[in-house]
């Protein structure tokens, strides 16, 4: 592993809050053996590699906390493109998995939307990879964190599936959607943690239990034993929970009470439990999460474009709720670029009306109201600190997502020289404030250099493109 010192950055976040969001004392890193051995003002030394990063910002890499790699081959699908969550569900994901019967094409949709994250600055990946039938022909976990390590990636891979069918999205599902056994999926998650899990702070790789959706996708109880299985596996648990109004009425009409309430009282809150989307909580449901320490993997463009709604994201931070960063699957976004989806997450919560109902220390604590937004509700700090501290805390990650001395060396070296960046007065919110992809001069993952120069070495991004292209023909040739 060689040594690196990134020198001369114009910037340095580091992924902190608070007065420690920014470098001081010097935007210089050395990286010894995979850690950030020295942050500050530093000259080269005998036998390290000088990384020029004059005139560029310096980001921890950012942590995908929610992801389904599955869907990158599947982005504007017609049948589905203005459809909200559960019908949207029935016409893309559904039907769409039959065509992912061999090993090629997961291999081929896990691989853009690697690429596509490592593009933007993306160093750790968490995917809730929920395709896996009875009697499947080829290892789909395997497979995924093959394809991580080829990038070089920190790959967490959220075993997801079902074991009932849902009789909302399943009604003329394909063989590849049928349920596996509970007893199936158990197992199966326990292989995957025996051969890939580790649960050191700094782990390539890590296995999550996560069934698809909380009582959707599995019977209430089966709820419990999951739990208890994947604590005695000393795993954590992952689901989506509380994205759409319609699931929230959902479960009050059939269990009495909200989702996250449900899973509470079948031991699926706690550190060691995070959740997609939370866009529809109540105040009381903040709280259980701040206490319970249950966190919260947001989504802000995928929640837009299905017209969930806006999570309350700000709130919950300042409850203290563990909150990252994702882009979700491509298909009901659409791309799996971070840098897209910090800017989204920096710019919704501001126009969020309710952002506009506040405490107002000016008005002696009254709660004050102020038509449209409120153009503080998001700092780039905030948006920095969940797209990567926050992320590693989701998942667990402790030796990550902070550009620290003896952190892992994780880190984004972008360059500001594409005219959106011009006339900056701060450019270390460039990245996230002005919109679109920065070139990225380089993405170090535990010090060792994933992309350099926008490119990633060995890959041929002209022949990926073709496969992709094929792979969509042979779609649209083959209609259901």
């Amino acid at each position: 592993m060689t040594d690196v010192l990134v020198r001369g950055a114009a910037h340095l976040m580091t992924g902190l809050r608070g007065t420690a969001a920014r470098a001081a004392g010097g935007t210089d890193v050395r990286i010894r053996g995979g850690r950030i051995a020295a942050i500050g003002r530093l000259a080269p030394q005998p036998g390290e590699r000088v990384l020029d990063a004059a005139g560029c910002v310096v980001y921890p890499g950012w942590v995908n906390t929610h992801h389904h790699l599955f869907q990158s081959l599947l982005k504007g699908i017609p049948a589905g493109i203005d459809l909200a969550l559960v019908p949207w569900l029935a016409a893309v994901p559904v039907p769409y998995r039959r065509h992912f019967d061999r090993e090629e094409a997961l291999r081929l949709a896990a691989r853009i939307g690697l690429v596509e994250l490592a593009l933007s600055g993306c160093t750790t990946v968490a995917d809730h990879q929920y395709h896996y039938w009875p009697g499947m022909p080829f290892d789909a976990s395997a497979a995924v964190f093959d394809e991580a390590a080829r990038l070089g990636l920190r790959f967490v891979l959220c075993r997801g599936g079902q074991t009932q069918a849902r009789p909302l999205t399943d009604a003329k599902a394909p063989p590849q959607v049928q349920p596996e056994s509970l007893e199936g999926f158990l197992a199966s998650v326990e292989r995957d943690v025996q051969r890939f899990h580790d649960p050191g702070p700094m782990a390539m790789r890590r296995v999550a239990s996560a069934i698809t959706t909380p009582n959707w996708s599995c019977r209430a109880e089966e709820l419990e034993p999951m739990a208890r299985e994947a604590r005695r596996l000393g795993i954590r648990l992952h689901s989506h929970l509380s994205e759409s109004h319609d699931y929230v009425r959902w479960a009050r009409e059939v269990h009495g009470m909200t989702p996250l309430q449900f899973v509470a009282e079948h031991e699926w809150v706690g550190e060691d439990v995070w959740y997609a989307h939370m866009v529809h909580l109540t105040d009381a449901e903040i709280a259980l999460c701040a206490r319970t320490g249950t966190g919260i993997a947001h989504c802000p463009q995928s929640n837009a474009r299905l017209g969930s709604g806006i999570a309350r994201i700000p709130e919950a931070l300042a409850a203290g709720v563990p909150v990252g960063l994702a882009v979700d699957g491509a298909a009901s976004n659409e791309a799996a670029d971070m840098i897209a989806e910090a800017h989204m997450a920096w710019l919704v919560h501001r126009a969020d009306p309710r952002a506009g109902e506040r405490d107002d220390a000016a008005s002696a604590g009254r709660r004050t109201v102020q038509p449209g937004g409120h153009s503080a509700a998001m700092t780039v700090e905030d948006v920095i600190h969940i797209g990567t501290a926050g992320g590693a805390r989701v998942l667990g990650l402790p030796g990550v997502g902070t550009l620290e001395v003896g952190q892992a060396a994780d880190l984004a070296v972008y360059d500001l020289s594409h005219p959106r960046f011009y006339g900056l007065h701060d450019p270390a919110v460039g990245p996230v404030a002005s919109g679109g992809p920065p070139r990225l001069r380089a993405l170090l993952v535990h010090g060792r250099m994933v992309v350099e120069n926008d490119q990633i070495p060995g890959l041929d991004l002209g022949a990926l493109r073709a496969e992709a292209e094929a792979f969509v023909r042979q779609i649209l040739n083959d209609p259901q």
